[in-house]
């Protein structure tokens, strides 16, 4: 399959939510969602934004950081929302059934490299990286799954 990728950026903390917001309409369950950047860079106000879209109200979504993954109800699947920085060894992915919401829930997981080999290959993979304008980000996300193209197409559109 061959990867594709695009790249915008997000001038604000508000064009990050309206993004997310809009993303979050169009997943469902087996969709992983996987985020990459710097400690500070925006990857838990993205998914906080994204789940309380597709909760439909502003459920207080706190940072997964010691928990390691909050599980939300939504229409007819969950949103597992991780943040693997703690975790050093791939079999602890496994311990929290994380591998498994791969297939029923949509996942959104913060610090993809701690997966290895357990990564969905039907993933999109979104960047964060802040730039020297406060509260803007670089956003780059790829894919080589073709449902991206159609899911994405518009998502960054106003």
């Amino acid at each position: 399959m061959t990867t594709q990728t695009i790249t915008t950026k997000l001038t604000s903390p508000e064009a990050t939510q309206h993004t997310a917001a809009r993303l979050a309409g169009r997943l469902s369950a087996g969709d992983t969602l996987l985020f990459t950047g710097d400690i500070g860079a925006g990857k838990t106000h993205f998914c906080r934004a994204l789940i309380q879209a597709a909760l439909g109200y502003a459920e207080d979504v706190p940072s997964p950081t010691f928990t390691l993954v909050q599980v939300y109800e939504v229409h007819q699947s969950e949103i597992w929302h991780a943040d693997l920085y703690r975790l050093s060894n791939p079999d602890e992915v496994v311990e929290l059934g994380l591998a498994e919401a791969f297939d029923t829930a949509i996942c959104l997981v913060e610090w993809p490299d701690r997966l290895a080999e357990l990564a969905p290959e039907n993933a999109l993979s979104i960047s964060l990286c802040m730039t020297a304008e406060p509260g803007e980000r670089d956003m780059g996300l790829s894919w080589s799954d073709p449902k991206w193209a159609e899911r994405l197409s518009g998502i960054l559109d106003g």
